[in-house]
């Protein structure tokens, strides 16, 4: 095992350090220039688009928003902030904001392909992402494959394993040393893997019903706590704020050990934690049920600004505002935890097992529908989805056993990996996204309610946005 989690550790180093934050800040800037700052310039446009209502029957904007916020709001966005702000210091806060801005642009564009080449299952519901479009604009399905077993591979099993860990692990301070050895993380999984069962066995509409009421009502409680400890140590702001930037930009905490430093700390908890250009989001996107790409693709840009610059800040003016100081021993859940309990007393770590609990089962049910959604591109087969929603519950439950750094290395190498192809991708195609927002921006300005044809803008190889 030990020799396995190092194998994965110096793929991680390699991966994060020489090719893919290169490949996200390039995407990012390059898009964000392209669009003409489309994350900034159309923010109102984002929030109005998300609700709309949608056609009777289908899934709307805003249950296809969390359903990727349900993916994306979890593990990340409170333990993964404890440990980068553990091992990387407050500056790595820093450039979880710049990531999340930057990559906004990449969300954007993803989530429009995403929705420009869906398809149509035999249930009547939409599906796509980018092992859709990588088949249906490159006309590469091997590597659409491989992107969609990778996806596979990372949220099934990977970051689902991840969240169930999380999860469990959250008891650990009413049980105290010796945890691992009780029965509790067996129980705790046992409980896990039947509501996971109960949710993914009814199929995308009730996945969709019950992200859309845990996410909105558990993020609104979060960041209320937040706010509450923000406005009661408002005298440490600009401390904080100092302390932020200072260390963002100390050039022994960038250089210094560049695979474990402050950016490279940053960039890869911020992505794990918005997703914002990885390939994941777009399979909630294409789901949606709209009368043009660019609404969708506007509404899952927001998603990202809702994950790392509302909660994940909630969760880093939490830490840092505490006076707890984090290290290599006391970081990730229980870092939160002792960081809670110092403000608001022992209640405060009974929330945070409550908000934990909510927000990383929620990821597993955003998780598993991106799973079967690739799933069913390799082969939509009504057997074979049964058998491998069977395995990606018997996944949860051992998840709630595993090795915490061996789960941790394996989910960032696949999500590296995953990211790298999609980067790849949309970087050939990113022209394609840019010309339905023209289309979009030219429609809105001549007083029309956008409706999306693709022959109008010289697509023809698509399934759905016929005449």
């Amino acid at each position: 095992m030990d020799f396995i989690n190092g194998l994965l550790g110096q793929a991680n180093d390699f991966l994060y350090s020489f090719v893919l934050i290169a490949l996200l800040m390039a995407a990012g800037l390059w898009f964000t220039l392209r669009s003409r700052f489309v994350q900034i310039r159309m923010l109102p446009e984002a929030i109005r688009a998300v609700t709309e209502k949608n056609k009777k029957g289908g899934m709307s904007s805003f249950q296809a928003l969390m359903i990727s916020t349900a993916s994306r709001v979890g593990t990340g966005n409170i333990a993964g902030v404890a440990t980068a702000i553990a091992v990387g210091g407050a500056g790595s806060v820093f450039w979880m904001w710049i990531m999340a801005i930057i990559g906004s642009a990449s969300a954007f564009i993803e989530s429009t392909l995403a929705q420009v080449y869906k398809t149509r299952d035999k249930d009547g519901q939409y599906r796509g992402g980018p092992a859709y479009y990588i088949q249906q604009a490159l006309g590469q399905r091997w590597l659409g494959v491989v992107f969609a077993v990778l996806l596979i591979l990372c949220f099934a099993f990977g970051f689902n394993g991840l969240q169930s860990y999380t999860i469990t692990s959250s008891f650990a301070y009413y049980v105290g040393p010796g945890f691992a050895s009780t029965a509790i993380p067996v129980i705790v999984g046992l409980v896990l893997a039947a509501l996971t069962a109960f949710v993914i066995f009814g199929g995308a509409h009730r996945i969709g019903f019950i992200s859309s009421i845990v996410v909105p009502i558990m993020a609104i409680i979060y960041i209320l706590l937040g706010v509450f400890l923000t406005v009661k140590n408002a005298g440490q702001l600009p401390q904080m704020f100092s302390t932020i930037f200072s260390q963002a930009f100390d050039v022994k905490a960038i250089f210094g050990g560049f695979a474990g430093s402050v950016v490279v700390t940053g960039i890869k908890r911020g992505l794990f934690s918005n997703e914002a250009g990885m390939g994941s989001a777009p399979n909630a996107a294409a789901a949606a049920d709209v009368s043009h790409p660019v609404k969708q693709g506007l509404v899952q840009m927001l998603s990202v600004f809702i994950d790392t610059i509302i909660i994940c800040t909630t969760t880093a003016f939490i830490l840092l505002l505490s006076g707890v100081q984090g290290s290599e021993q006391l970081k990730a859940l229980p870092f939160v935890q002792a960081a809670v309990n110092s403000q608001v007393g022992v209640w405060g770590i009974h929330f945070i097992t409550f908000s934990i609990f909510a927000f990383a089962f929620s990821s597993i049910i955003g998780n598993y529908f991106y799973a079967e959604s690739n799933l069913r591109f390799i082969r939509d087969s009504k057997a074979l989805t049964n058998v491998f929603r069977c395995i990606a519950v018997l996944a949860v439950f051992l998840g709630a056993q595993a090795d915490v750094d061996l789960v941790w290395n394996l989910a960032d190498v696949l999500m590296g990996l995953m990211a790298t192809v999609n980067i790849v991708a949309i970087f050939l195609l990113g022209g394609r996204a840019l010309k339905v927002l023209k289309d979009y921006t030219a429609q809105k300005k001549q007083g029309k309610a956008p409706v999306f044809i693709a022959e109008d803008v010289g697509i023809t190889d698509t399934e759905v946005w016929k005449r």
